[in-house]
């Protein structure tokens, strides 16, 4: 073997030179910076999609159980119509995180959707509808002068005419428009007695305000009798005002969207003075969080439709993206 190429073969035996050494380090440094952004990029582009993706279910959720329980309901209790006195739109509540500013004299706005309980509830699982508290058959035939039994103005703890103010005090619990303290001044017989632009949305005990049990003059319960008891017992069965209506309320606290639903049992503990259960019994969900708008408007065409468009907005506190739906429901349209 020659002299040369045994000084060849030590060169390949001595592996990579210093300088060699580094070059690589940097190349294989580059590489792996060039590697992390890629990795970097695609977790985040994961990450919004999860974002987005947990957005619009939550989002989807909430407009369908809305859309499902006004469908089904067979009166919209709010928003009411808007009322000519006032310089707030009543027919209109709208919200947005952060508040924004309240129309006319009201002094807070508020966004809320209030529908009278579907037959399709029996939560207590006792083979009545929810809404049928008397259990004989029928729905919300024999209303109270509170018509929603909880012994507070309007609906409890809601801004039932858009004013800014829940509960407002001199109104009396009998007042369920809860506006001027007025009560019982629109009985329902499909006139707008009150001048307000609102029907049937304030009656007594005497639903129809005829001084009758039942329409007068007419077997309501066809039992053959005619007008027998109190003018208190709207459907003649010898019990007074026994079914109010149990509303299903959708509103905000804070950011999140709560669905309250009637409770055919003793939520609060109280049993004074009409038994343990009444208007004040319900249970309460959170159906969406990082809520940042919500909008609910009646839409009347004059004619005896009730009408319903709602808005529902959420933005990721973090991302900032946010995820809009917009859906239009008849009241009982789904009936």
């Amino acid at each position: 073997m020659s002299q040369q190429t045994t000084l060849s073969n030590r060169r390949y035996q001595a592996g990579f030179t210093y300088i060699e050494m580094m070059l690589s380090v940097a190349i294989m440094g580059v590489v792996m910076l060039a590697l992390m952004g890629v990795v970097n990029t695609a977790t985040e582009a994961g990450e919004e999609v999860r974002t987005s993706n947990d957005l619009t279910r939550q989002a989807r959720f909430a407009m369908a159980r809305m859309v499902r329980f006004a469908g089904h309901s067979r009166h919209l209790m709010l928003p009411l119509r808007d009322k000519p006195a006032t310089n707030w739109p009543e027919n209109l509540r709208e919200q947005t995180i952060p508040p924004s500013a309240p129309i006319g004299d009201s002094t807070f706005a508020t966004a809320v959707l209030a529908v009278t309980l579907p037959a399709f509830v029996d939560l207590d699982q006792d083979g009545f509808p929810d809404a049928d508290d008397d259990e004989d058959g029928l729905i919300d035939e024999d209303l109270p002068n509170d018509n929603t039994h909880d012994f507070f103005p309007g609906i409890m703890g809601i801004d039932d005419d858009g004013d800014g103010q829940v509960d407002e005090v001199p109104a009396n619990w009998w007042d369920d428009d809860e506006y001027n303290g007025v009560y019982n001044e629109d009985p329902l017989n499909g006139v707008d007695d009150d001048g307000d632009n609102n029907i049937d949305e304030d009656t007594a005990s005497d639903a129809n305000g005829d001084g009758c049990p039942g329409t007068c003059g007419v077997d309501d319960d066809g039992d053959g009798d005619i007008d027998e008891g109190s003018a208190d017992d709207d459907d003649e069965d010898g019990v007074t005002y026994d079914d109010p209506y149990d509303p299903v309320v959708y509103y905000l606290s804070g950011s999140s969207l709560i669905e309250r639903m009637p409770a055919r049992w003793n939520t609060d503990g109280i049993s004074t003075p009409d038994g343990p259960v009444d208007g004040r019994d319900f249970e309460e969900s959170v159906i969406a969080e990082n809520v940042t708008r919500l909008r609910f408007e009646r839409l009347d065409d004059g004619t005896a439709l009730e009408l319903v468009e709602i808005v529902l907005e959420l933005t990721d506190p973090t991302s900032g993206e946010t995820v809009s739906l917009q859906t239009r429901v008849r009241i009982g349209g789904a009936l």
